[in-house]
């Protein structure tokens, strides 16, 4: 996806506010038919391209933003890759495109009258730090149809961030071609992301072996044993990947890093300048490796300039400070008379983009049987893009207020599977029940929300699988409820995508000094209270949730309760005979470890409902008192199905 950032003189009350039907239609060849209908003030077509000329393959985020009189407008693009601006001010305006997996382009336009059509096509350039997707290499020519789409499922996965999904894909596509070269590089590159670097090291090595000449294996085995101390062949590695692609400036940085670690200062020098002069300004951290390679070499005047450069490209990063006392240092050796050793900086030397670092005193679960956690596999997202948090929690707020509104007259069919596993992730047993499914919201008094949810069979915990009961996945959302946010820190990562959908991604994390209201365990008549962590995903456009995956902040240690961790898929559903359109769930998985076994739950819900009852013959019957999943009996019921 891609985010346009405009700041402008102003612009009129009708392009105000949050667009909810994201772009205009568009008119074969030409600008989007609603520009021939009235309008006031000046209007902007906004296309953005790849460098080919090719439209992006991914929706785009538009942010117009006007500092007086302050507003702020996001609209999002269609298929053709554009989107267009109305009632625009006459005013100077700056164009900022940021996408992920590109770099950010800026355009200035100037509109000079009310009447003005104006277009604007903007190029954006690959980031060359990230993963190129689309370079199948001939390792694909003879893959099967069956793993060649497989393949194409899981790089769109990876391009939404969702790594567990491209991992199930990338393992059916290795069961039928285990000896292909792209398949093992992205089945590395995602348990790289996913800090499993052992695993990944070895499908990396086998895509490397398989096929010699492929570059990002290379570049990225070289990455991960440079990140893994492991110098000797991290340089080889690189070697490797500079020869396969002697233009790559990013490899050519990191092989400079290398020799900086192994003091071959002269080799260390030769790369970092290649890296510059190769990736000009987007290489601009290789001038701290060349600064300290010039000074190793006793070259201080050389190192001075490099580092000096460094600073005025660089001047907000964390070793700033560092190497200005360095420069500092390296002044006073030039002007001594005595024979003095040549200072040292003591940061490590880095380049391009930062690589995942492990917190080796924090302990680990287990992973292999369970997605990787949500503070270990973060989503890519769009590089120095900015997130108006303010509106993106307010819009989902009302979003989730307008579902617990209307929630009491949901109602579904519920597919359950239930999987026994063992440690490896194997399934050693599985079962599957269906349910007439409804929930009920109310809130008793203000800031306290009470839910209720009911199967029309009754289930006690004897009668469901290994005597478990599920629920809450509608619940999830409302942590982002008004009366429930405070209770959590929220952050926003940045703008991502799901299923090529622009999305702003979210972190929240129950905060210790809140109480916790959004569940608990209950095994046998003792209540567990639990805290989570997790993130969502929220449409750029709409602000509605999409997916939203949580997980335990910290284990239960009296029910021997070590993981829990849930992804929840959200959707719109249109109820037409009462003309409203519902947010709800439409799957959700579960992995729970529970009394030392390992469990996998998937909850599918279709045929969705809407009923009403009266307020007195709401039920009741189902409160806290409930062993399991109760039911629901309404004497008086009215039905709208989707």
């Amino acid at each position: 996806m891609a985010v346009v950032t405009m700041l402008c003189l102003g612009f009129t009350a009708g392009a105000e506010g949050q667009s909810a039907a994201g772009s205009p239609p568009s008119a074969p060849g030409g600008i989007p038919s609603v520009l021939d209908s009235l309008h006031q003030g000046a209007a902007l077509e906004v296309s953005v391209l790849t460098e080919n000329k090719a439209r992006l393959d991914r929706q785009a985020v538009a942010r117009l933003h006007c500092d007086y009189p302050l507003r702020t407008v996001y609209q999002t693009t269609g298929n053709d890759s554009g989107t267009v601006f109305l009632g625009l001010l006459v005013g100077k305006y700056d164009v900022e495109i940021s996408a992920v997996g590109y770099l950010s382009a800026h355009k200035e336009i100037e509109v000079t009258g009310f009447a003005d059509n104006l277009k604007l096509e903007v190029v954006l350039q690959r980031d060359p730090t990230a993963v190129n997707f689309d370079a199948s290499g001939t390792a694909d020519a003879l893959m099967p149809a069956k793993a060649s789409k497989e393949t194409r499922h899981a790089v769109r996965a990876f391009k939404a961030g969702n790594f567990n999904e491209a991992q199930k894909h990338l393992e059916s596509a290795y069961k039928l071609v285990p000896s292909n070269s792209r398949v093992n590089f992205l089945l590395g590159y995602g348990l790289f992301q996913q800090k499993r670097f052992e695993q990944a090291e070895a499908y990396l090595e086998r895509s490397t072996a398989l096929d010699p000449h492929n570059e990002q294996a290379l570049a990225l085995l070289g990455r991960l044993d440079l990140l893994r101390g492991q110098f000797d062949q991290a340089a080889v590695a690189l070697e490797r990947a500079v020869d396969a692609n002697p233009d790559d400036w990013l490899s050519h940085s990191f092989l400079g890093d290398v020799y900086l670690k192994q003091k071959k200062y002269e080799k260390a020098q030769e790369h970092a300048q290649l890296a510059l002069d190769k990736g000009k300004a987007d290489a601009s951290s290789s001038q701290l490796t060349l600064g300290q390679a010039e000074a190793n070499l006793g070259h201080i005047p050389e190192a001075i300039k490099a580092l000096q450069a460094f600073l005025q490209a660089t001047p907000a990063s964390p070793s700033a400070a560092q190497v200005r006392t360095f420069i500092s240092d390296l002044e006073q050796h030039a002007s001594s008379t005595t024979a003095a050793a040549v200072p040292a900086l003591s940061i490590p030397a880095s380049s391009g983009a930062p690589d995942p670092v492990l917190d080796a005193s924090q302990p680990k679960l287990s992973v292999a049987w369970q997605p990787p956690g949500v503070d270990e596999a973060k989503p890519t997202v769009a590089a120095d893009v900015p997130c108006p948090y303010q509106k993106v929690v307010e819009g989902v707020g009302e979003h989730v207020q307008q579902l617990a509104d209307n929630v009491g007259r949901f109602a579904a069919i519920e597919d359950l599977l239930h999987e026994r596993l063992d440690s490896l992730g194997n399934v050693t047993s599985r079962e599957t029940r269906k349910f007439d499914y409804a929930a009920n919201i109310s809130q008793p008094k203000p800031g306290f929300l009470d839910i209720d949810e009911y199967r029309t069979e009754r289930y006690g915990p004897v009668d469901l699988p290994d005597g478990i009961a599920t629920s809450g996945f509608y619940g999830l959302a409302l942590i982002f409820h008004p009366s429930m946010r405070d209770n959590y820190e929220i952050t926003c990562e940045g703008l991502g995508e799901w299923r090529g959908q622009a999305t702003w991604v979210m972190h929240f994390r129950q905060r210790e000094d809140r109480p916790s209201r959004i569940g608990t365990f209950k095994v046998g008549n003792d209540w567990y209270p639990f805290k989570l962590k997790g993130r969502v995903w929220i449409t750029a456009d709409t602000l509605q949730i999409v997916r939203l995956e949580s997980e335990l902040s910290s284990p239960i240690r009296e029910i021997l309760s070590l993981a829990q961790h849930s992804i929840a898929e959200y959707g719109p559903v249109h109820f037409e005979k009462k003309n409203v359109d519902l947010w709800l769930p439409k799957n959700a998985e579960i992995y729970l470890e529970l009394r030392r076994r390992r469990y996998y739950r998937r909850h599918s819900f279709d045929h969705y409902m809407l009923f009403s009852v009266d307020s007195e013959e709401k039920v009741h019957e189902a409160k806290h008192d409930l062993h399991g999943p109760g039911s629901i009996t309404p004497r008086k019921r009215k039905r709208w199905h989707a």
